[in-house]
């Protein structure tokens, strides 16, 4: 068996396998550590002496394994500043290691994604400050499946106040983020028997496949200028539907009264399940807000949040306000999945939400993305007025439908060449075959001091398309001059 053996030190590991001489095990062992990057360039080593005490080894052994090391180009060593690994001493890396993450594109127009560099700091961490100073020992140990009380108390009342939804702190759930929460609750839909779920389509290209990785048939309704084509959800048996009711993803539609009222008939008729994603609802520019579907039933409708918009995808921290039918269900699998959220960034959303920044970080991010909504489209008047944008209402995105003889797939091609992120609308369809080609331009991402840069490439991407097809070379002209 080898001996296995930790520096008081370093805390470093150390297998010296038998049979080969204890100098030669010792060589071996830290040029193992070095090539496997444990030991990284410029780490200290112990003392000879503090490494052989802990090793059981005798000093000289020590001292003449770092000696041959030093040689070797391993290690380095200077009378009086000890020994450390060597600058040029590398880790080997894996043939066939993990690739590296694309860089994110200069001009970065993808949607769904906020400002990070907006991303409230201080406010976050005096929020935080605040919550670790009154927390008490407890709240580090396993919790309750639902989240923390304190979290689930602000939310409630701050979901109440602003978007009309009609729960409790009981009823509701703490999960990472909206997938994880639409992942539980498919899970939990198809063990208690359904078999299908019907989606928008087009619809975030993410949901498809994790409702079919949840055992459930995924059934694609069209959307129009009302949203979810409600009529075509009796023809499709489905047992439950997503939607995105105040602000369609990616079209931007809002889903009308009548259709409002026609949906929740359907659940109401059928005992069937909706699940409303209000992904941003926050961020309405040019109309009266639209308050939450669950609000008109909350015994039907599974309602689902996520500070993904408002602050950042990074925080992971979404929930669900769930029927008391739901509930039980909902904790036992939220319980055997990963159990709770992290504590720290639940209490520090709480303390954000109760000392009234978050309202406050919200307000000031609204009017920074409509006045970026509108500097978006005048210079898609400027640059390309005939084409048309919508769902320019609310969120953080715009679609931009494309006249014929331009594709969506020349454009993004051209793009990525020119390091623009930019969506086409094929993306997010997932059921029968469209004709339309559109852009979906988000304008949350670039950070304040290169979005102007950005509209700058985006215009100029625009025109130099409209300039190439060859069905437009003359109104391009006549708008040039």
């Amino acid at each position: 068996m080898p001996v296995s053996r930790t520096s008081s030190e370093l805390d470093l590991f150390l297998e010296l396998v038998p049979g080969k001489g204890r100098r030669a095990a010792l060589e071996r062992a830290l040029r193992e550590a070095i090539r496997a990057g444990r030991l990284p360039s410029g780490s200290p080593l112990p003392s000879s002496r503090a490494l052989a005490r802990d090793l059981h080894l005798a000093r000289s052994t020590v001292t003449a394994a770092y000696a041959q090391l030093v040689a070797a180009g391993y290690l380095s060593t200077r009378p009086g500043a000890g020994t450390w690994v060597a600058s040029g001493a590398t880790p080997i890396q894996a043939e066939n290691g993990d690739e590296p993450l694309p860089p994110s594109p200069r001009f970065d127009l993808r949607p769904g994604l906020p400002d990070l560099n907006s991303f409230p700091r201080t406010l976050w961490l005096r929020a935080l400050g605040r919550a670790l100073a009154r927390a008490s020992d407890a709240v580090f140990a396993p919790g309750d499946p639902r989240g923390r009380p304190e979290l689930r108390r602000s939310l409630a009342e701050y979901l109440a106040r602003s978007r009309g939804v009609v729960t409790s702190p009981d009823r509701l759930l703490i999960c990472n983020g909206f997938c994880q929460g639409f992942r539980l609750v498919c899970h939990i839909l198809e063990q208690g028997g359904a078999r299908r779920i019907a989606l928008e389509d087009p619809c975030v290209f993410l949901y498809p496949p994790i409702a079919r990785a949840a055992g459930l048939e995924v059934i694609p309704l069209p959307v129009d200028g009302e949203g979810l084509a409600v009529e075509r959800l009796t023809e499709s048996s489905a047992d439950a539907v997503l939607v995105t009711p105040a602000n369609q993803c990616p079209l931007g539609a809002t889903l009308s009264p009548r259709r409002r009222a026609a949906l929740i008939e359907w659940a109401q008729e059928t005992g069937n399940v909706i699940i409303e994603d209000d992904y941003d609802g926050e961020f309405r520019y040019d109309r009266q807000p639209v308050g939450a579907l669950q609000g008109l039933d909350p015994a039907h409708v599974v309602y689902a949040g996520t500070t993904s918009k408002t602050l950042a995808p990074g925080i992971r921290l979404g929930w669900l306000a769930l029927p008391p039918a739901l509930l039980s269900a909902a904790v036992e699998e939220r319980h055997l999945s990963d159990r709770f959220a992290p504590v720290l960034d639940q209490l520090a959303l709480a303390e954000l939400i109760d000392s009234g920044g978050f309202d406050s970080h919200v307000r000031r991010m609204r009017l920074r993305y409509r006045r970026r909504r509108d500097r978006l489209i005048a210079t898609l008047r400027q640059a390309a007025p005939q084409l048309l944008p919508a769902g320019i209402a609310a969120g953080l995105h715009i679609v931009l439908e494309l006249p014929d003889g331009l594709s969506e797939e020349g454009i993004l091609r051209t793009a990525e060449e020119r390091s623009i992120g930019l969506y086409g609308l094929e993306s997010f369809r997932h059921g029968e075959l469209h004709t339309a080609q559109a852009l979906v331009i988000g304008y949350g991402a670039p950070p304040e001091h290169n979005f102007e840069a950005t509209l700058t490439a985006l215009a100029s991407l625009l025109a130099d398309s409209l300039a190439n097809d060859p069905s437009r070379r003359g109104v391009v002209r006549e708008l040039r001059a």
